[in-house]
Protein backbone atom coordinates (compact mmCIF):
# COMPACT_ATOMS: atom_id res chain seq x y z
CA UNK A 1 0.00 0.00 0.00
CA UNK A 2 1.37 3.31 -1.12
CA UNK A 3 2.24 5.93 1.80
CA UNK A 4 -0.47 8.33 2.15
CA UNK A 5 1.49 12.16 3.65
CA UNK A 6 -1.12 13.89 6.14
CA UNK A 7 -1.74 17.13 5.46
CA UNK A 8 0.64 19.69 6.83
CA UNK A 9 2.94 16.69 7.65
CA UNK A 10 6.90 17.34 6.80
CA UNK A 11 8.35 14.87 4.26
CA UNK A 12 11.56 13.98 5.13
CA UNK A 13 14.12 14.38 2.20
CA UNK A 14 17.11 13.10 3.88
CA UNK A 15 18.22 11.44 7.17
CA UNK A 16 22.00 10.55 7.60
CA UNK A 17 23.15 8.16 10.80
CA UNK A 18 26.77 7.65 11.38
CA UNK A 19 28.34 8.31 8.82
CA UNK A 20 31.62 8.08 7.82
CA UNK A 21 33.11 10.10 5.11
CA UNK A 22 36.36 9.72 2.94
CA UNK A 23 38.06 9.40 -0.21
CA UNK A 24 40.63 6.67 -1.59
CA UNK A 25 40.48 4.81 1.40
CA UNK A 26 41.02 8.10 3.64
CA UNK A 27 39.28 8.59 6.57
CA UNK A 28 38.18 12.63 6.87
CA UNK A 29 35.16 12.61 9.38
CA UNK A 30 33.55 10.18 11.37
CA UNK A 31 29.66 9.79 13.33
CA UNK A 32 28.05 12.38 11.45
CA UNK A 33 23.95 12.43 11.99
CA UNK A 34 21.69 14.54 10.37
CA UNK A 35 18.69 15.11 9.05
CA UNK A 36 16.87 17.85 6.39
CA UNK A 37 13.35 18.04 5.71
CA UNK A 38 11.48 19.41 3.19
CA UNK A 39 11.56 23.45 3.26
CA UNK A 40 15.19 23.58 5.72
CA UNK A 41 17.72 25.44 4.82
CA UNK A 42 20.85 23.11 5.88
CA UNK A 43 24.28 25.01 6.22
CA UNK A 44 27.67 22.78 6.43
CA UNK A 45 30.23 24.74 8.18
CA UNK A 46 33.64 23.36 9.12
CA UNK A 47 37.06 23.84 8.40
CA UNK A 48 39.20 23.42 5.80
CA UNK A 49 39.19 18.93 5.34
CA UNK A 50 36.85 18.77 7.76
CA UNK A 51 34.76 16.75 5.34
CA UNK A 52 32.33 19.38 4.18
CA UNK A 53 32.85 18.98 0.53
CA UNK A 54 33.22 14.66 0.95
CA UNK A 55 29.77 15.41 2.65
CA UNK A 56 27.83 16.59 -0.37
CA UNK A 57 29.69 14.58 -2.89
CA UNK A 58 28.53 11.20 -0.95
CA UNK A 59 25.07 12.42 -0.71
CA UNK A 60 24.95 12.86 -4.71
CA UNK A 61 26.97 9.25 -4.88
CA UNK A 62 29.91 10.92 -6.36
CA UNK A 63 31.88 9.25 -3.52
CA UNK A 64 31.54 6.05 -1.93
CA UNK A 65 30.39 5.73 2.03
CA UNK A 66 32.95 4.20 4.21
CA UNK A 67 30.09 3.41 7.08
CA UNK A 68 26.90 4.49 8.50
CA UNK A 69 23.75 5.07 6.48
CA UNK A 70 22.00 7.74 4.37
CA UNK A 71 18.18 7.05 3.28
CA UNK A 72 16.66 9.44 0.90
CA UNK A 73 12.88 10.64 1.32
CA UNK A 74 9.98 8.88 -1.27
CA UNK A 75 10.05 9.98 -4.28
CA UNK A 76 13.64 11.69 -3.96
CA UNK A 77 16.38 10.58 -6.17
CA UNK A 78 20.41 11.71 -6.56
CA UNK A 79 19.65 12.40 -9.76
CA UNK A 80 16.84 15.14 -9.15
CA UNK A 81 19.10 16.90 -6.76
CA UNK A 82 19.93 20.13 -7.90
CA UNK A 83 23.89 20.49 -8.22
CA UNK A 84 25.71 23.41 -7.50
CA UNK A 85 29.60 22.60 -7.49
CA UNK A 86 32.67 24.78 -6.71
CA UNK A 87 33.65 26.54 -9.77
CA UNK A 88 37.62 26.07 -11.08
CA UNK A 89 38.85 28.79 -13.33
CA UNK A 90 38.64 26.25 -16.18
CA UNK A 91 34.95 25.73 -15.64
CA UNK A 92 34.50 29.88 -14.97
CA UNK A 93 36.34 30.03 -19.22
CA UNK A 94 33.44 27.63 -20.62
CA UNK A 95 33.08 28.51 -23.92
CA UNK A 96 29.07 28.09 -23.77
CA UNK A 97 26.07 30.10 -24.31
CA UNK A 98 24.00 30.63 -21.26
CA UNK A 99 21.20 29.02 -22.94
CA UNK A 100 22.99 26.25 -23.56
CA UNK A 101 24.52 25.83 -19.95
CA UNK A 102 20.72 25.87 -18.15
CA UNK A 103 19.44 23.70 -20.70
CA UNK A 104 21.74 21.12 -19.88
CA UNK A 105 20.36 20.86 -16.19
CA UNK A 106 17.10 19.14 -17.79
CA UNK A 107 19.07 16.37 -19.15
CA UNK A 108 17.77 13.84 -16.41
CA UNK A 109 13.89 14.99 -17.82
CA UNK A 110 15.16 13.62 -21.29
CA UNK A 111 15.13 10.02 -20.12
CA UNK A 112 17.14 8.81 -22.18
CA UNK A 113 16.19 10.80 -25.31
CA UNK A 114 19.11 12.31 -27.20
CA UNK A 115 17.30 16.11 -27.70
CA UNK A 116 15.87 18.42 -26.08
CA UNK A 117 11.68 18.57 -26.13
CA UNK A 118 9.37 21.41 -25.86
CA UNK A 119 9.07 20.83 -22.25
CA UNK A 120 12.34 21.06 -21.44
CA UNK A 121 13.17 24.37 -23.29
CA UNK A 122 10.19 25.84 -21.58
CA UNK A 123 11.41 25.07 -18.30
CA UNK A 124 14.75 26.20 -18.84
CA UNK A 125 13.27 29.52 -20.21
CA UNK A 126 11.04 29.87 -16.74
CA UNK A 127 14.58 29.27 -14.84
CA UNK A 128 16.14 32.11 -16.84
CA UNK A 129 13.74 34.36 -16.38
CA UNK A 130 13.14 33.51 -12.55
CA UNK A 131 16.85 34.69 -12.39
CA UNK A 132 16.17 37.46 -14.28
CA UNK A 133 19.10 36.22 -16.55
CA UNK A 134 16.71 36.04 -19.82
CA UNK A 135 18.83 38.61 -21.60
CA UNK A 136 22.04 36.95 -21.24
CA UNK A 137 20.84 33.35 -22.58
CA UNK A 138 22.69 34.04 -25.93
CA UNK A 139 25.76 35.37 -24.07
CA UNK A 140 28.95 33.37 -23.72
CA UNK A 141 29.05 32.10 -20.27
CA UNK A 142 32.67 33.16 -19.97
CA UNK A 143 31.79 36.78 -20.92
CA UNK A 144 29.50 37.11 -17.71
CA UNK A 145 31.04 38.68 -14.26
CA UNK A 146 30.93 35.83 -11.38
CA UNK A 147 27.89 37.22 -9.69
CA UNK A 148 26.23 36.58 -13.09
CA UNK A 149 27.72 32.86 -13.74
CA UNK A 150 26.56 31.80 -10.07
CA UNK A 151 22.94 33.01 -11.04
CA UNK A 152 23.50 30.98 -14.87
CA UNK A 153 24.54 27.64 -12.68
CA UNK A 154 21.37 28.23 -10.28
CA UNK A 155 19.23 28.60 -12.84
CA UNK A 156 20.90 24.98 -14.01
CA UNK A 157 20.46 23.07 -11.00
CA UNK A 158 16.96 24.78 -10.58
CA UNK A 159 16.03 22.83 -13.92
CA UNK A 160 17.43 20.04 -12.86
CA UNK A 161 15.35 20.16 -9.34
CA UNK A 162 12.36 22.41 -8.07
CA UNK A 163 12.90 20.55 -4.32
CA UNK A 164 16.26 20.21 -3.22
CA UNK A 165 19.53 22.23 -4.01
CA UNK A 166 22.84 21.63 -3.19
CA UNK A 167 25.40 24.02 -3.43
CA UNK A 168 29.40 23.87 -2.49
CA UNK A 169 30.72 27.25 -1.79
CA UNK A 170 28.99 29.36 -3.90
CA UNK A 171 30.34 33.00 -2.98
CA UNK A 172 33.16 31.79 -3.17
CA UNK A 173 35.76 34.54 -5.38
CA UNK A 174 32.43 36.84 -5.72
CA UNK A 175 32.56 40.65 -4.29
CA UNK A 176 30.82 41.32 -1.38
CA UNK A 177 27.75 43.19 -3.23
CA UNK A 178 27.44 39.86 -5.63
CA UNK A 179 27.71 37.86 -2.16
CA UNK A 180 24.64 39.65 0.05
CA UNK A 181 22.33 39.59 -3.49
CA UNK A 182 23.35 35.79 -4.24
CA UNK A 183 22.33 34.78 -0.36
CA UNK A 184 19.31 36.96 -0.45
CA UNK A 185 18.27 35.28 -3.89
CA UNK A 186 18.85 31.60 -1.98
CA UNK A 187 16.60 33.06 1.21
CA UNK A 188 13.67 34.04 -1.33
CA UNK A 189 13.85 30.42 -3.01
CA UNK A 190 13.90 28.73 0.30
CA UNK A 191 10.59 31.22 1.64
CA UNK A 192 9.01 29.51 -1.73
CA UNK A 193 9.80 26.56 -0.68
CA UNK A 194 13.04 25.05 -2.06
CA UNK A 195 14.68 23.22 -0.06
CA UNK A 196 18.73 24.09 0.43
CA UNK A 197 22.02 22.17 1.73
CA UNK A 198 24.32 24.36 1.04
CA UNK A 199 28.12 24.30 2.13
CA UNK A 200 30.15 27.44 3.38
CA UNK A 201 33.01 29.27 5.45
CA UNK A 202 30.48 31.89 6.47
CA UNK A 203 29.50 31.29 9.80
CA UNK A 204 27.28 34.87 10.33
CA UNK A 205 25.26 33.89 6.92
CA UNK A 206 24.71 30.49 8.48
CA UNK A 207 23.09 32.23 11.63
CA UNK A 208 21.41 34.51 9.82
CA UNK A 209 19.69 32.90 6.48
CA UNK A 210 19.95 29.09 7.82
CA UNK A 211 17.11 27.31 9.44
CA UNK A 212 19.55 24.59 10.20
CA UNK A 213 23.31 24.17 10.80
CA UNK A 214 25.47 21.06 10.76
CA UNK A 215 29.36 22.04 11.78
CA UNK A 216 31.95 19.25 10.88
CA UNK A 217 34.70 18.18 13.37
CA UNK A 218 37.28 15.53 13.39
CA UNK A 219 35.91 15.13 17.19
CA UNK A 220 33.16 16.56 17.70
CA UNK A 221 30.07 17.90 15.16
CA UNK A 222 26.86 19.71 16.20
CA UNK A 223 23.71 20.08 14.61
CA UNK A 224 20.49 21.99 15.14
CA UNK A 225 19.01 24.83 14.19
CA UNK A 226 20.95 27.87 13.69
CA UNK A 227 19.21 29.70 16.97
CA UNK A 228 21.13 26.22 18.80
CA UNK A 229 24.14 26.81 16.78
CA UNK A 230 24.26 30.66 18.06
CA UNK A 231 23.88 29.62 21.70
CA UNK A 232 26.98 26.73 20.90
CA UNK A 233 30.33 26.46 22.51
CA UNK A 234 30.97 26.51 18.67
CA UNK A 235 30.10 29.84 18.58
CA UNK A 236 31.23 31.36 21.43
CA UNK A 237 34.52 29.82 20.26
CA UNK A 238 34.94 30.90 16.44
CA UNK A 239 31.66 32.82 15.77
CA UNK A 240 31.98 35.01 18.66
CA UNK A 241 35.24 36.21 18.25
CA UNK A 242 34.84 37.19 14.75
CA UNK A 243 33.42 40.93 14.28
Amino acid sequence: MPCVRRKGEVMSYIKCEGLALGYEGVSVARDISFEVNEGDYLCILGENGAGKSTLMKTLLGLNPLMGGKITFGEGLERYGIGWLPQQTFVQRDFPASVWEIVLSGTLPKCRGRAFFGAAEKQLAAENLKRMDIWELRRKCYRNLSGGQQQKVLLARALCASSRLLVLDEPVTGLDPKATAEFYQLLKTLNEEGLTIIMVSHDIHAAVRYASHVLHIEREQSFFGTAEEYAQSDFWKEIGGAIK
